[in-house]
């Protein structure tokens, strides 16, 4: 039986490939895409949801457009990596189909009751629609959530954080207190699937969506060659739905994981007591390994059978 997720994004290169890797695997019931603020304005981010579906034949997958803002933080979104459309690269037509709903935790809400079985959330943007739904309805109805977002031992969008954990720190606390089985996709592995150019030519040779995502990943190569050097692009958000549908990709430690709001230096830090110096409780599965082949090649047949 396939499980039943909800995709929260924030699209987005890796949020995009992320979702065509969801509607390419059988193992995935994708029941909706509920979309956020993130890597670029909510109204930019659910319009690339709604564009990508398309592309892939999926409009019947609905899309609930979900928070503009952080909990309490002011707005920031990732345009210097994504650019002015938040899918900067191939050109995609304006979407033709329009959100379900604009209110996505009253939409996900009504699904999770709906559903025939618990449901597995999959966040890869800021966490604030996670945590808006899990105050106001509780965890009863999910399976679990396997966000993409944090880090053990670097940042991305400051030296101590990831962008995600950063734009919302009070949500990714929420999320990781949330009492079920919560895991963090964090840099440590999702900095381990970085494309380069084998990968890319065989995106190119997987048909006319391995064109498409091929084409991001050129695009979303340039911010990182000038970053940190590499000829590729990390698929930070695919880790996360990958770890879903193969169990086994992704090596987890059960820790506790506990977010700084207090400091402005290190805001958004996931701090990982990875090696049990604190009594805190464990609360979160912690990715600190990534089969890095077995990944791409999982991504690349599931791209194929779309295109």
């Amino acid at each position: 039986m396939a499980t039943p997720i909800i995709l929260d994004c924030d699209p987005g290169h890796d949020d995009a490939i992320a979702l065509l890797l969801a509607l390419g695997s059988p193992e995935l019931e994708l029941l909706g895409v509920t979309t956020t603020y993130g890597n670029q304005t909510l109204e930019k981010t659910t319009a690339n949801a709604l564009r990508v579906l398309e592309l892939a034949g999926r409009g019947d997958v609905p899309v609930a457009s979900g928070a503009s803002a952080p909990l309490e933080r002011k707005l920031v979104v990732a345009a210097h990596v994504h650019g002015e459309s938040g899918l900067d690269g191939p050109t995609l037509p304006p979407p033709s189909l329009a959100p379900v709903s604009e209110d996505a935790v009253e939409w996900m809400a009504g699904v999770v009751a709906d559903a025939a079985g618990p449901v597995t959330l999959i966040p890869t943007g800021p966490l604030t629609n996670v945590a808006r739904y899990l105050d106001e309805h509780g965890a009863e109805g999910l399976e679990r959530i396997v966000l993409m977002g944090g880090a053990i031992a670097e940042g991305n969008m400051t030296p101590a954080a990831e962008f995600n954990v950063w734009a919302d720190p009070e949500a990714a606390q929420a999320v990781l207190d949330a009492p079920l089985d919560v895991t963090m996709i964090g840099l440590d592995v999702t900095h381990k699937a970085v494309t380069g150019p084998d990968v890319q030519r065989r995106l190119r040779d997987a048909g006319s969506i391995g064109v498409f995502v091929a084409e991001l990943v050129d695009f979303f190569t340039v911010y990182h060659r000038e970053t940190y050097g590499w000829d590729g692009a990390p698929i930070h958000d695919a880790v996360a739905v990958a770890h879903v549908l193969r169990p086994g990709l992704v090596q987890t430690k059960l820790r506790n994981v506990e977010v700084e709001r207090e400091s402005e230096l290190c805001r958004g830090r996931t701090v990982v007591d990875l090696w049990h110096r604190t009594d805190r409780p464990a609360n979160a599965h912690v990715g600190v390994d990534l089969d890095s082949a077995a990944f791409f090649d999982l991504l690349v047949e599931r791209i194929g059978r779309l295109g």
